[in-house]
């Protein structure tokens, strides 16, 4: 008898499906066909251990299991839970005539337990797209996707609460179904369940007005940042800050992200719906695979995917080696990344604010009195990790020095983290509309064919850029990342045309371009 189960399979942060087909005829042995690695081979043993257990018998009769599409590689433990309902259903033991309704996955205990498997928001996503009445899934799995309301979700723990299902003795009514209309928090109104308390205040740090008002900038159009100085002068401090004045994000962002994060296996335990921005925060010995993604056995997002939709901070920049840093250039510019191996290529987003932090010679000390102990070809030799492409592609340059004494001791505080997330969250509503119907949420975002609709320049502005080109050498890039600097800032203070002062604030922030540095 042929039982046709259907099953699902991650590529990228979509799924595709995957038809589970057992067939039991005349015959010795248990065959498993399909592509399948070494994950799934081993689940035959777990399935038949587990049926055992739950006191179904073994057919001793030929089993053929086949995972259709034939050509498509086929990872993971997620199979078992079809692969045993098939078994079941094939050789008559039950009736089970829902089986062909739900898309099924999960991997299954040697006592017939069901355990959470990755992927389960990408999953849930085609299960509706294609059309299947719900899912299947494990019961921590199926708490990620609730949040979202995609489709009908049945949170499983047992393969006996499977069956339950399949035979159609379980509705919506029951205590672990997820549903769109079921009553329960939605996307849009659910809060961060992410503390805010180990986020600090901008109230909380002193002096470095201008390093604020740069991030205050960058934030706004979400905008790369380095900043550069001393050490104790505040860049870790100030990285962190950033992560209280970005906005949270919207329905389409957080269903994004979190898919990102279900097919990495990182989704927050008890946590429905990702709200905050999230904050990554790699060591500086971080190697490309980590931070771009891959893997041997499975591709799985890195940290500048995990990072989409929010901040990729990287301590100690001019530590990181280069060959780590020349990675970065593809993903900053494409906003995603694509990493191919030999019978795969699978590309996630990586649309992210990317904020670095370095001291500017070995010694750290260049620029705070006469400590430096450096000599000048030290100083261009550490520098020179930061390679032109990547600083071309850094929108914002902010040289960081040690806080005054006077500042410091004073103890005044300053412009709270609210009140600079309200203006914040005023320029992203500002460019949310502007934006409308192009995919992208932020000026960052804007490709060279929307600059010239979105960044015109009056005749003034355009002779202050002419000189500016020549005067700072700046390539082609630079000139296009300065006009999206020049657009936030209208953003920011409610002008619809980009004026003089905003182009000049906007140039000042190419601090690595001026000829006239002096830092080597």
């Amino acid at each position: 008898m042929l039982i046709n189960i259907f099953s699902a399979k991650c590529i990228g942060i979509d799924a595709v499906p995957v038809t589970v087909e057992v067939d039991i005829t005349s015959g010795l042995g248990i065959h498993l066909v399909g592509l399948a690695d070494v994950a799934v081979k081993e689940s035959l043993l777990r399935t038949v251990t587990a049926l055992q257990t739950l006191g179904f018998r073994i057919p001793g009769k030929k089993i053929v299991i086949n995972l259709a599409p034939a050509d498509l590689h086929k990872k993971g433990s997620g199979y078992d839970l079809p692969i045993a309902v098939g078994i079941i259903a094939a050789s008559g033991q039950m009736a089970l005539p829902d089986i062909g309704k739900y898309i099924i996955m999960g991997e299954l205990g040697l006592d017939g337990s069901v355990r959470p498997v990755p992927g389960a928001l990408p999953i849930t996503e085609m299960a509706k797209k294609n059309g299947f009445s719900g899912c299947i899934l494990p019961y921590e799995s199926a708490r990620e996707t609730s949040g979202y309301r995609l489709t009908d979700i049945f949170g499983v723990r047992t393969l006996t609460d499977v069956l339950s299902i399949l035979e159609g003795k379980s509705g919506c009514s029951g205590p672990e179904a997820f549903c769109p209309d079921c009553p329960g928090t939605d996307i849009a109104g659910e809060k961060s369940s992410s503390s805010m308390n180990d986020i600090p205040d901008f109230s909380d740090i002193y002096g470095q007005e201008g390093a604020k008002r740069g991030l205050e900038v960058a934030a706004a159009g979400g905008h790369n940042v380095i900043m550069i100085g001393p050490p104790g002068a505040g860049k870790s401090t100030l990285a962190r800050s950033l992560a209280g004045i970005l906005p949270p994000m919207t329905p389409e962002e957080s269903l994004q992200t979190s898919k990102i994060y279900s097919v990495a296996g990182k989704y927050r335990t008890g946590t429905q719906i990702i709200r905050q921005r999230p904050f990554r925060s790699p060591y500086h010995n971080i190697s490309s695979a980590s931070l771009i993604g891959g893997g041997s056995d499975s591709i799985i997002p890195g940290e500048i995917s995990l990072a989409h939709n929010g901040v990729l901070f990287l301590d100690e920049f001019c530590e990181i080696p280069k060959r780590v840093l020349e990675t970065l250039r593809g993903p900053l510019e494409e906003r995603k990344v694509t990493i191919s191996r030999l019978r795969s290529r699978i590309s996630f987003p990586a649309s992210f604010m990317l904020v670095a932090a370095t001291n500017p010679c070995p010694c750290g000390y260049y620029g705070d009195g006469d400590k430096c102990s450096c000599t000048p070809a030290r100083r261009a030799s550490y520098l020179s990790k930061l390679s032109g492409p990547v600083m071309d592609r850094i929108d914002i340059h902010l040289w960081v020095s040690p806080v005054e004494t006077g500042k410091l001791t004073a103890g005044c505080k300053a412009e709270s983290s609210r009140d600079i997330a309200a203006r914040v969250s005023a320029a992203r509503e500002i460019q949310k509309e502007r934006l409308a119907g192009c995919g992208i949420f932020t000026n960052a975002e804007m490709t060279g064919k929307m600059i010239p609709e979105f960044c015109r320049l009056s005749p003034e502005c355009r002779d202050f850029m002419e000189k500016a080109v020549e005067s700072m050498g700046l390539s082609a890039r630079a000139y296009h990342r300065i006009l999206k600097l020049g657009r936030t800032i209208a953003d920011m203070e409610g002008s619809g045309e980009i004026l003089l002062p905003h182009l000049m604030e906007a140039s000042r922030y190419r601090l690595l371009d001026r000829r006239d540095l002096g830092i080597v």
